[in-house]
């Protein structure tokens, strides 16, 4: 992985409901802004996702409160390995992660999984050293 912000498309129309999808202020979703301000989000629903600071650039895909939940959970087990160790950084962790799910690490994103991904990471995570060993490149 590197620093360089990966493309995720930009949602038109909402995976769960049909609805067209807007760029607008994250305030709709919070009662104020947060983060970068901006989020894309379905018009039909209660999907949506963040965006890149600065950017137009989605987080990944639209999620609804389930799938949020999810993605919460798999960074509640994720974070603490590069965060609270230094043996490990946040590249060579997601790395070591996109190894052991078998995809680019370049697409290794909790933001970019569907549901069943998040559960199968958080099966492989609920290991606390499933990275032990794990080539990371």
């Amino acid at each position: 992985m590197t620093n360089k912000i990966a493309p995720y498309p930009v949602p038109t129309i909402c995976d769960y409901c049909g609805s067209p999808v807007i760029f607008t202020s994250n305030a709709d979703i919070y009662g104020k802004e947060f983060g970068s301000g901006k989020c894309y989000k379905c018009t039909g629903c209660d999907c949506f996702v963040g965006v890149h600071d600065g950017t137009e650039i989605p987080l990944g895909r639209l999620a609804d409160k389930e799938l949020r939940g999810l993605k919460k959970k798999c960074h509640t087990l994720f974070d603490p390995i590069w965060k609270d160790n230094k043996y490990i950084n946040r590249e060579q962790a997601y790395g070591s992660l996109a190894n052991v799910i078998n995809i680019p690490a370049d697409k290794c994103h909790f933001g970019w999984f569907d549901k069943d991904m998040l559960l199968r990471c958080l099966k492989i995570m609920g290991d606390k050293k499933w990275y032990v060993g794990v080539n990371w490149k």
